[in-house]
């Protein structure tokens, strides 16, 4: 038997970088970066870890739609997708709210305008996938109306 017999091969989901989901999770990551690099400039670590730890999550998400994970592994509960953007969005509104209120650099200050931009884009991401989520359809049918 040959290596490539042996061999998987990941498919990249191309066309979800394209649907309103994929639009909304890039526009999130791109949002949280500037304000992840705001803060770091001001020097306010509180605000920085922050950014930085919900940039990493939606990263993994991200990842895990583009390479059609959320298909192949089952035994994690998908809607988690869903925990993570209403948490997320509520935490950076508040996390904004406390930079831009409490903090005069600068950096700190366009950081929390950045971060209320990315928690709308969360409390987008949250709607879209509270409006998909359904207990009584097939999984197959919720995933292919989450794509679009």
């Amino acid at each position: 038997m040959s290596g490539s017999d042996n061999q998987k091969t990941v498919a990249v989901d191309a066309a979800f970088l394209k649907s309103r989901r994929g639009i909304v999770k890039v526009a999130e990551m791109g949002t949280l970066l500037v304000a992840f690099v705001c803060f770091a400039v001001a020097s306010t670590p509180k605000y920085l870890t922050a950014t930085l730890l919900e940039f990493l999550i939606t990263l993994l998400l991200l990842l895990l739609y583009l390479l059609k994970l959320n298909k192949r592994i089952t035994f994690l509960f998908w809607p988690i997708d869903v925990f993570n953007s209403v948490f997320a969005a509520i935490y950076l509104l508040v996390l904004s709210l406390m930079a831009l209120t409490s903090n005069p650099v600068t950096g700190a200050l366009v950081g929390g305008v950045v971060s209320l931009i990315s928690a709308g884009l969360l409390f987008v991401d949250s709607y879209t996938l509270f409006r998909n989520i359904t207990f009584n359809k097939s999984r197959n049918e919720t995933q292919n109306q989450s794509n679009e």
